[in-house]
Formats: C-alpha cells, sequence, structure tokens
C-alpha cells in the first residue's frame, strides 16, 4: 500500500460518489448533540473529545522572518529562535510573486467550488493515487469531534513527475499549479538551507532524498452551521520536515500549542507560515521543535490554504544528524526510515516520538 493514502486523519475519507457533502451532515452532528448545553465553546475545543475543558490563549505573535535582510547572521539568528522556541513563524520578502500566491488561492477555490462528482473525476485519473480528493466522513459518536474540511492531496516531485494525473479543471489548474510547485521548491530549499546552516550542518544536508517527495495538499473549510461541534484539523504534528503553508489573508483559524495555550497565526498578508516538523526534530536531536497545532471553524467564511509538505523519499533513514553525535552528544531517537515513520505516525499518532526515544 502507498503510504500517501494513509495520510488523512482518521476523519477522513477517500471521496466517492456516495459520500455525502459537509452541508449535508451537519444535521446528523446536531442531532447527536442536542441534549448539549449551549455553552459556546467554539475556541475551547479539546480536539480529541468534546469534554468540557478550559482552554487558555496567549496573547503572543508568532515570530516573521525577514528573507530579504542582507544580513545572514541576523536571518539566521531569528530562524533559530522561532524554531527552537515555537516550531513556527512566518516569512515575508521570500521571493514568491503575489499574482501567484493570489492564482494559487483562487485555483484551488474555483475547484472546491465544482459539482462534487466533477472534483472526483478530475482528481481520480491516477490508479495509484498520486491525486487524491478526502473529504470528512459522518461520525456519528457524539463524544468525538467532528471534521469540517475537504483536501485535494497530490504529489508535486522536482521531475514534474504525475503531471498528467492533475485535474484539468479548472482550465488553468495544472499552469498554475506546475509554477507553485516550482516555487515552492525553490522557497523550500532556501528555507532548509537556513535551517541546517543554522544547526551547523552543511547548509545541503536536507537536499536529496530527505526533501525529494514533497506533497501539496489544498485545504478547503466552509462555512460551518456548528462551529462548537468541529475542527478544521485536531492537535496534531506534520510527519515531514517542514510544511510551507500559504493562507487567506484575512482569516484567523490557526493555532500552534505552547506552554499549554493555543497562540493564534494571524495572517499576513503575501507571507507564508512555516512550521517545523517531526523529521527536522529528530534531525536536529530534538533542538527544534515539531509544533502541534490545530485548526478551528468559522459559521460564516469559508477557508482555504494551500500546504507544502516538504518530506522524504519513503526508504530515506530519519535519524539525529551525525554532527551532533561526532561532538559526543548523546542521540535521544532512534533510526527509522521515513515509510516505516509514516506508518506508525498514522497509526500511533503522536505517541510516535515516544516510541523513538531512546
Amino acid at each position: 500500500m502507498n503510504i500517501d493514502n494513509l495520510m488523512n486523519y482518521p476523519g477522513e475519507n477517500e471521496a466517492c460518489s456516495e459520500v455525502q457533502s459537509l452541508k449535508d451532515i451537519v444535521g446528523t452532528i446536531i442531532e447527536n448533540n442536542a441534549e448539549d448545553d449551549d455553552e459556546d465553546d467554539t475556541m475551547s475545543l479539546e480536539p480529541v473529545t468534546r469534554k468540557k475543558t478550559l482552554i487558555t490563549f496567549r496573547q503572543e505573535k508568532i515570530l516573521v522572518v525577514d528573507l530579504g535582510l542582507h544580513d545572514r547572521a541576523e536571518t539566521l539568528k531569528q530562524i533559530l529562535k522561532a524554531s527552537e522556541e515555537f516550531g513556527f513563524f512566518q516569512v515575508i520578502n521570500h521571493g514568491v510573486s503575489k499574482e501567484l500566491m493570489d492564482d494559487t488561492l483562487n485555483i484551488f477555490k474555483e475547484f472546491h467550488a465544482m459539482p462534487a462528482e466533477e472534483k472526483i473525476r478530475e482528481s481520480s485519473r491516477d490508479p495509484n493515487g498520486s491525486c487524491r480528493l478526502y473529504t470528512s466522513r459522518e461520525i456519528n459518536n457524539k463524544d468525538i469531534v467532528q471534521f469540517w474540511r475537504d483536501t485535494l492531496r497530490h504529489f508535486c516531485p522536482p521531475s514534474g513527475e504525475f503531471m498528467e494525473f492533475l485535474p484539468q479543471k479548472p482550465a488553468k489548474y495544472r499552469e498554475v499549479v506546475a509554477k507553485y510547485a516550482q516555487e515552492m521548491r525553490t522557497l523550500g530549499v532556501k528555507i532548509l538551507e537556513l535551517l541546517c546552516e543554522g544547526l551547523g550542518l552543511d547548509p545541503k544536508y536536507c537536499c536529496g532524498g530527505l526533501s525529494d517527495s514533497p506533497l501539496l495538499l489544498a485545504h478547503h473549510y466552509p462555512p460551518c452551521p456548528e462551529p462548537s461541534l468541529t475542527l478544521g484539523a485536531p492537535k496534531h504534528r506534520d510527519p515531514d520536515l517542514a510544511t510551507v503553508l500559504l493562507q487567506e489573508k484575512d482569516i484567523n483559524a490557526l493555532q500552534v500549542f505552547k506552554d499549554g495555550e493555543w497562540i493564534v497565526v494571524e495572517p499576513i498578508p503575501y507571507a507564508f507560515v512555516v512550521n517545523i516538523s517531526l523529521m527536522l526534530q529528530i534531525i536536529s536531536n530534538g533542538r527544534f521543535i515539531g509544533a502541534e497545532h490545530r485548526v478551528v471553524t468559522n459559521s460564516g467564511i469559508a477557508r482555504t490554504t494551500v500546504a507544502y509538505f516538504i518530506r522524504p523519499t519513503n526508504e530515506q533513514i530519519i535519524e539525529p544528524a551525525k554532527l551532533w553525535l561526532s561532538s559526543g552528544a548523546r542521540p535521544i531517537y532512534s533510526s527509522i526510515t521515513f515509510e516505516e515513520f509514516v506508518r506508525n505516525f498514522m497509526s500511533k499518532g503522536p505517541d510516535i516520538e515516544q516510541e523513538l526515544l531512546l
């Protein structure tokens, strides 16, 4: 089985003609929770169960890194601080044009606005699953948070392979996505080089097998009639090196978990959000934080985001960088292939980190 077919949340299934739309299942969600009280716990959801739990928010901003600075030492300092303290930062002056960022968001909005049957047909050209549409499923257990999201997921390797399997509708989909994927590869390399250099590694350390299997996920979160009963994405950490996120400019939905509190990642126009993921936490031997984060839903506004996952090839071994060990440091994580890691991650969730500790 292709491990990429495992990379959807437990509350999401591959879309098919029989799958209910998100709007269709809201009646069941409300009915299942009819006897609950009327307290608005939209912003106090625990993302595993909906027990009333006090969740606090910290009035703190995610660090913003200016990639246009001519002072490389200062840029490295900012990225290291953000990666060690938050595992999240935003980047500006990154080299990707505003026009391409707008075109990319708009093309995915157009895709998600198409009829369900058309979306399924356009995302099902490859029998091996290089491009797939996923949707939240109905969950009847009233104690489980409902997920409220559709996701289009496909490969975007450097070779341009799989392009023939991408949607042909909307009309400019392949043109825009190919250009965006190329820009993301360039930006991803730049960010990885800064992260590796900041760790004292060769800037090219994460090039090649550690980052040659990128994945693009276009998430669409429709307006949700009952945001207190749903999450766009549960509390989680990403199973890759780093994720570069393009989000809309005026919708607060992404939150990062730090020291027992949630911090809202406020969108900055034409900035990208970068989150450190579990692979870099392992490679850095725990110096970088694979940040926990989640997405909340909104009752009145739809939200579209595009996530570029910088990922290793399946056979790539993930382990603490040898440089850490040559200086006498003890590795705190065991070695594992990326394929094995993803399988364990999808079955065990956050417990996978504890299993890798030596």
